[in-house]
């Protein structure tokens, strides 16, 4: 299963799930984030998550998590909007640890959850998986991997899935019932219905704290931009995850140029790496 069935999905690829605005759009139909990430404890994921939805090219993002990630997100980007309202996807759980959650976080992620959008979920909000009443593409790495097929009765330990990581991509989707986009070097991205895509990064600099923070946000304004899309057809989630971790990469290496990189890097290297797969 490492191999056979997988498709390299690359540049080509992705260019065509690049959403570009017409004339006759406004900042509403090119979709609108919902975001409820981060926390007191680890704050920096949601200006990372947020940092990288905007400059991927949405129309709105809404942030709707704790009051600290929350000034300091309006402290990076003040055209983010703080007030409730309609939204045409959810990126939720980075930076949330749900051992140390509070009960109002965790009622924010599962209304949210609760209303059939399109959601990314990220490591902090797996333990609430079954609570998704729409599409979900989760993002874990190994171990939160390993951690979410244990809490639904399956043991496998990290380095199992680091052993095979394309084959419990697939068993991963299969008994969750979600696109699973399994992070790593080589990203696999996986959903129940059979499609199986395969990214390799650029460069081995994007192993660096926040990176997963910046994809996730990258993948979820993809979501929002394609949401008609996935309500018609939920596999297209899988090829929207799959370019998201190629803008990913390709951000990775414009902002690296060989050498080492921040994860902010990645996210301010988004719009001229958009450009040029465009182009």
């Amino acid at each position: 299963m490492q191999d056979a069935g997988w498709q390299e999905w690359g540049a080509a690829d992705a260019r065509a799930w690049i959403a570009v605005p017409t004339e006759s759009d406004d900042k509403y139909t090119r979709g609108v984030l919902g975001v409820v990430t981060g926390s007191d404890r680890y704050p920096g994921a949601a200006v990372l998550g947020v940092e990288a939805a905007v400059r991927t090219g949405v129309g709105m993002v809404r942030y709707l998590g704790a009051s600290h990630p929350q000034s300091l997100v309006l402290g990076r980007r003040p055209e983010v909007v703080t007030a409730a309202g309609r939204v045409q996807a959810w990126l939720l759980g980075s930076g949330m640890d749900p051992s140390s959650r509070s009960a109002e976080e965790a009622e924010r992620i599962k209304h949210a959850l609760a209303d059939g959008t399109p959601a990314v979920i990220d490591a902090g909000a797996l333990d609430v998986l079954s609570s998704a009443t729409g599409a979900v593409v989760i993002t874990p790495h190994f171990r939160e991997l390993s951690g979410v097929l244990r809490a639904n009765g399956t043991e496998v330990s990290a380095d199992e899935i680091a052993a095979h990581p394309a084959e419990w991509a697939v068993r991963a989707a299969e008994s969750l019932g979600v696109t699973v986009l399994l992070k790593g070097h080589t990203t696999h991205v996986a959903d129940p219905g059979g499609v199986r895509l395969r990214v390799t990064a650029g460069t081995t600099w994007l192993a660096t704290a926040g990176s997963g923070d910046v994809l996730a946000g990258i993948l979820g304004a993809l979501v929002a931009t394609h949401a008609a899309a996935i309500r018609d057809d939920a596999s297209a989630l899988a090829p929207i995850a799959a370019t998201a971790a190629v803008l990913h990469g390709r951000a990775a290496v414009r902002a690296s140029a060989g050498g080492p990189i921040a994860a902010l890097d990645v996210a301010e290297a988004l719009p001229a790496t958009i450009a040029g797969l465009l182009a």
